[in-house]
């Protein structure tokens, strides 16, 4: 049973016993949960966009997502314009499954695509497959983030509060430029920023090395995954791959590193390629963005990547439906397991 949100004529309610919480009324700026130490608070909410189809094996719907796993609650004073509110783990006494990275995992300021209407990142439908009472989930995604702004912004609010036994998963790509350079190498460039201040760039694969290695050093396990495909085909008609940059990099550093890994975006253009043009259309909600759906197709292939890992970093904390999930192939172009240290 995963937590409802219903929207009366004059406020928005929670009902979710079986994640602990108590029902709490709200106004439309939001849905009124008590947080990590149990104080009521206002977590923003679109009451208009949280309603959305049902989908996947457990035919979840956004509402069932507790808005905590995907943005704070608003402070006093609530900020004057939109702002990504940054979400923590709700019971400190449990581990954390983290994802991070940019709005094809968590869209919008709040996590609910407001700011573009029907766009979902997977990060979101992902909650609902992990048991409450075992493990936090927590999407810290920033819409718009490449892999250098992310490690030299949202990051660095983050990597303190990784806890020893915590998984962190990754998925960078979609966006690039910036602090960012292709490729996966060591070189360097020093340019002028925005406000004229000199900024050193580095590599795509230099800043998911320095992920990889941070999380390591608070005792966590990260796990890399590709950038979800776009929705646009080769001329043979195939979804196109990302596999001669960002994925392929993405595979490369991980290999290197002894991460493990996820190629997402080889895995879901599979699944993509088995299905008509039209039927992927209506996965997505303005390329590289997803519907609701889509979010749960994908959302869905990291658990069955997960589960293709050995061990499987995350296997204790599932919900009983997960097992008809299967695990993704591996070998070439699917999950890779890192070696033991």
């Amino acid at each position: 049973m995963f937590r409802k949100y219903c929207m009366g004529l004059a406020a928005m309610v929670v009902t979710a016993a079986a994640w602990g919480q108590t029902s709490a009324p709200a106004g439309p700026a939001g849905v009124t949960l008590p947080d990590e130490q149990g104080v009521p608070r206002v977590y923003p909410t679109n009451p208009e966009t949280i309603h959305t189809a049902r989908a996947g094996i457990l035919q979840l719907s956004a509402e069932d997502i507790p808005r905590y796993t995907q943005t704070g609650p608003l402070p006093e004073p609530p900020p004057s314009r939109p702002a990504v509110i940054p979400a923590v783990p709700h019971n400190p006494k449990l581990h954390t499954i983290w994802t991070i990275g940019d709005s094809t995992v968590r869209t919008g300021y709040n996590g609910t695509g407001d700011d573009r209407p029907g766009q979902w990142g997977w990060g979101a439908p992902f909650v609902g497959y992990f048991d409450p009472q075992k493990v936090n989930v927590v999407n810290r995604a920033v819409g718009g983030t490449t892999s250098g702004s992310y490690y030299e912004g949202p990051w660095k609010g983050l990597v303190e509060l990784i806890k020893p036994g915590d998984v962190v998963i990754m998925q960078f790509g979609t966006n690039s430029g910036g602090v960012e350079l292709g490729g996966i190498g060591e070189e360097s460039q020093t340019a002028a920023s925005r406000g004229g201040q000199a900024t050193t760039r580095h590599s795509f694969g230099w800043f998911l090395r320095h992920f990889i290695a941070e999380t390591r050093a608070r005792e966590a396990t990260p796990v890399v995954c590709s950038l979800i495909p776009r929705n646009g085909r080769d001329a043979d008609g195939r979804i196109k791959r990302s596999s001669d940059t960002q994925a392929g990099w993405a595979r490369e550093v991980a290999a290197t590193e002894k991460a493990d890994f996820i190629d997402l975006n080889e895995l879901v253009a599979r699944k993509y390629d088995a299905l008509s043009k039209a039927e992927v259309d209506a996965l997505f909600a303005g390329s590289p963005h997803t519907s609701w759906t889509g979010a749960v197709i994908n959302a869905e292939t990291v658990i069955s990547g997960l589960k293709a890992l050995t061990p499987d970093p995350v296997a204790a904390y599932y919900v009983e439906q997960v097992k008809q999930i299967a695990p993704a192939p591996t070998g070439s172009q699917g999950p890779t397991t890192a070696p033991t240290h």
